[in-house]
């Protein structure tokens, strides 16, 4: 059973940081591609940052650009999402996604998703 659990979420003012984590089981995470993406209430999830299977090709919102950084340890399963100088247009739900083959800054290539991680930004 494929299963992928974020965490790091929580309350931030703006101009602070917080680090996701994707920790995923049950499959060979090594030679997945994964993505993160965020859904804020009313609007429809969209991309963040993807991250190729080795590491070694990173993609960003380009609006993100800058503020946030993705990264992934294939030796503990996990991929990251580093985020700094949050804004409170940046509260949203956190999805970590898993096995994306199509363009990463789609949705509908993911496999797997997460249940998700909350973060809000206070002004």
């Amino acid at each position: 059973q494929v299963q992928l659990v974020e965490s790091g979420g929580g309350l931030v003012q703006a101009g602070g940081s917080l680090r996701l984590s994707c920790v995923v089981s049950g499959r060979t995470f090594r030679t997945d591609a994964m993505g993160w993406f965020r859904q804020a209430p009313g609007k429809e999830r969209e991309f963040v940052a993807g991250i190729s299977w080795s590491g070694g090709g990173t993609y960003y919102a380009d609006s993100l650009k800058g503020r946030f950084t993705i990264s992934r340890d294939n030796a503990k399963n996990t991929v990251y999402l580093q985020m700094n100088s949050l804004k409170p247009e940046d509260t949203a739900v956190y999805y970590c996604a898993a096995d994306a083959r199509g363009l990463l800054k789609s949705a509908s290539s993911y496999y797997y998703w997460g249940q998700g991680t909350q973060v809000t930004v206070s002004s």
